[in-house]
Parts: C-alpha cells; structure tokens; sequence
C-alpha cells in the first residue's frame, strides 16, 4: 500500500516562495513517476509539474521559470519548490504517484498504481 503525506502549504504574500514536499511510503517510488497537481476555488484540477523515475520534467506554462520540482529517492520524496508566487496560484496543491505495469528491477509487476496525497492549501494574498 502507497500513501502520499504532503507538507509545506500556507499563506504567502505575492512575490513569495514556498516548498512543497511530498513523502511516499513503500518501496516504489524510485521507478514510479511523481506530478504535482492543483485545483483553485471553482476551477478543474490541473497538472503544475511532473518528473520521471529518470528525473525528466515537465511544467505548464503558467509556472515555466517560477516551479522547480525535484526528487530525493534516498528519502522517497519529491518537492515543489514555487518562487514568484501569484495570487493566481492560489490553489489545493495534490501529489501524485504513477506507475503503470511493466518490467521494473528484472520482474514483472502486473499492479498499476496511481496515488493521489490529501492535498495542501497554498494562499497567496497580501
């Protein structure tokens, strides 16, 4: 079983910085794919950032030069680091782990997993 326990929310004022962290349980998280997610007052739940178990990353437009995420396998955690903030980023911040079934370590896991954290309240106002 896979839980996900994020940390670092909070308010900020704009121009602020902020770092999100999100620690994984079990044993999968060095080949498993970690995202950040959002989801502001009355809008959709939308991707911000995601890294492969090989460190390949990605970022919407809106945080391309402002969100740096990262991960740590040794301590099964990724973090979001969010400088420049915007009232706009304003959201629910949820992480996410992916894993689909393949070849992992020379053995086959049939177990697909995608883990959603509880989520943390990031709130830039001043």
């Amino acid at each position: 079983q896979v839980q996900l326990v994020e940390l670092g929310g909070g308010l900020v004022q704009p121009g602020g910085s902020l770092r999100l962290s999100c620690a994984a349980s079990g044993s999968i998280f060095g080949t498993s794919a970690m995202g950040w997610y959002r989801q502001g007052p009355g809008k959709q739940r939308e991707s911000v950032a995601g890294i492969s178990s090989g460190g390949r990353t990605n970022y919407a437009d809106s945080v391309k030069g402002r969100f740096t995420i990262s991960r740590d396998n040794a301590k099964n955690t990724v973090y979001l680091q969010m400088n420049s903030l915007e009232p706009e980023d304003t959201a629910v911040y949820y992480c996410n782990l992916r894993r689909p079934p393949g070849l992992y370590s020379g053995t086959y896991y049939f177990d697909e997993y995608d883990v959603w954290g509880q989520g943390t309240q990031v709130t830039v106002s001043s």
